[in-house]
């Protein structure tokens, strides 16, 4: 219990235990005081703390239940101007505003224009016709009109669609035997198409169904044996397994490596990654593997290249290997593995992705809250992001020389604002949260970020990659055949296949059906140039393997 003293009783204390006295509660104090800087700072923390976990649930819960569009509500576009040598942003309602500009003679809203006509003949364009017709008889005729009552008028004609459901026939190849009648032991059999498997009844248009069916619809294996059955052919999972593993071993992978040696030419491509779970690869279960995509750059819109392949890590071996005899522009997300692969190549150059960064500030200010603020510093720059893809959406038409010069004068002096205004401003996102975090990312990227300014043919950002592997994402979850290392590898051939053909405006079925029919024909040649002839972009493919343009 703490001894009070009274004024009387303090005047009679002897000064050395007074002095003593008050020593020991300075000390105290001091004790006291670094007590309640420590809580302070705990307190501190665990705000910290408190705001990272409601960010992160704001995040899950949008990522849940909130739309996935990435286009900014507010119609209004920032704008930029130069003041004193200094490029500063205002929206655009200020950008416009001029007292001297003349008003309107007419503030009617203008009627909307009608629909183009034409568009239904366009739609049945390059569609196989059957014509139906539909006439009166004679004696219709006569008893409608009378005895020569009537004339021929030109016919009404109507259109409509009609579905012809798959088919599934037997083939039964009589194949001629031949023998010398002078030599009994001297045989020749007419040429014929080979088996695609030894003992297996699979065919190319067979195959090339369950690949489309399993790769470009996401359709599971259950589901097609399913639908195989009411069609009469009963094929097991584990049949339609083993023959996506076989042929794609086989076959598809001659043209999946030839592919990969043309990409090599390509002055930019393009890589992304995503995670995949393999049951039985040795690993514990749930451990994840990853399926790595590549393909040519978005800004090339002919002869596009997508490939996919399977890794169990995602160190920097895997694209370190396949892109060794690589030179020229990657672009990428952040993810330091491509930075660490740019130091050890050297012709490779690392271009970074402004939808990523976007992303970021996008995150932060989701986080804020129901009443997102747009004087807020993220909304701020998501709109300076959004006036860069403004002018960089102005040049897609334009050569890649033409486009290279036009960034430099329209499009470097935002993003120059860009990272000016971030360096100005960084101390006021704290040391913690989405927001230093966004600031933080955009700062250490700035170097890739700023690559595509140089070279006309480099894109802003990644999407064309992540386009390019959507498709796979949604897949994965029926592909019963990625049960093992083997089926991964060969679902990751047959799936750039797919890519690659959609790219390039072919129907993937009728590309697989033809790519099983030729490729077989030629596995004892030494000589590949007959895959020249099987490149999407070849004129020598079958018309009816590319879609109609409409």
């Amino acid at each position: 219990m703490a001894i009070k003293y009274t004024e009387e009783q303090l005047n009679t204390v002897d000064q050395s235990l007074l002095i003593q006295m008050l020593l020991n509660e300075q000390e105290h104090n001091e004790e006291l005081t670094q007590q309640i800087k420590e809580l302070n700072a705990k307190l501190t923390a665990m705000d910290e703390k408190m705001q990272n976990l409601m960010e992160q649930i704001i995040l899950s819960n949008k990522a849940r239940f909130g739309r996935s569009s990435e286009k900014m509500d507010d119609p209004s576009q920032i704008s930029f101007m130069e003041v004193d040598g200094n490029i500063i942003f205002f929206n655009e309602a200020e950008a416009e505003y001029d007292l001297d500009a003349d008003e309107p003679d007419d503030l009617e809203i203008p009627k909307r224009g009608k629909r183009p006509s034409g568009k239904k003949d366009k739609d049945l364009e390059g569609l196989p016709t059957e014509r139906v017709d539909h006439y009166m008889s004679e004696k219709e005729l006569i008893s409608t009109f009378g005895e020569n009552g009537w004339k021929q008028l030109p016919d009404a004609i109507s259109r409509r669609y009609k579905f012809v459901p798959a088919q599934v026939k037997v083939e039964i190849h009589h194949i001629g035997v031949y023998a010398s009648k002078k030599d009994e032991g001297f045989m020749v059999k007419a040429k014929h198409p080979k088996n695609l498997l030894p003992g297996s009844l699979v065919s190319p248009s067979l195959a090339a169904a369950l690949m489309n069916a399993k790769y470009v619809n996401a359709t599971p294996l259950a589901r097609i044996e399913r639908e195989m059955e009411r069609y009469g052919l009963a094929i097991s999972r584990k049949n339609m397994a083993n023959w996506m593993i076989r042929l794609g071993e086989e076959y598809i992978s001659v043209m999946y490596d030839y592919l990969h040696k043309l990409m090599y030419g390509y002055h930019v491509i393009q890589a992304d990654e995503t995670p995949v779970l393999v049951n039985r690869d040795g690993r514990p279960a749930g451990t994840h593997s990853y399926m790595w995509v590549y393909r040519t750059g978005h800004m090339y819109k002919d002869k596009q290249i997508v490939l996919y392949e399977y890794q169990m890590t995602r160190n920097t071996s895997h694209p370190r290997e396949f892109l060794r005899d690589y030179s020229g522009i990657c672009v990428t997300d952040g993810y330091q593995v491509y930075h660490t692969l740019e130091k050890q190549l050297e012709d490779l150059t690392i271009a970074g992705c402004w939808v990523h960064c976007r992303r970021r500030f996008e995150e932060a200010w989701e986080v804020i809250g129901k009443v997102k603020t747009k004087d807020c510093m993220s909304y701020l720059v998501m709109k300076q992001i959004q006036a860069i893809y403004r002018e960089e959406g102005k040049l897609k038409e334009l050569s890649a020389e033409e486009r290279a010069t036009q960034r430099q004068v329209v499009v470097k002096p935002l993003v120059d604002a860009f990272f000016a205004y971030l360096k100005i401003h960084e101390h006021e996102a704290g040391s913690s949260g989405k927001l230093h975090d966004a600031i933080t990312y955009a700062l250490n990227q700035e170097k890739y970020l700023r690559v595509f300014l140089s070279d006309g043919e480099v894109p802003i950002d990644n999407n064309a990659s992540e386009r390019a592997i959507r498709g796979f994402c949604v897949g994965k979850k029926n592909w019963e055949v990625i049960d093992t290392i083997n089926g991964a590898k060969t679902s990751a051939m047959i799936y750039s296949i797919a890519e690659t053909a959609k790219a390039n405006n072919l129907k993937p079925y009728d590309y697989f059906n033809h790519l099983l029919e030729v490729i077989p024909e030629h596995m004892d040649d030494t000589d590949i140039s007959f895959l020249d002839d099987l490149l999407p972009w070849s004129d020598k493919l079958p018309d009816n393997i590319r879609k109609t343009q409409k």
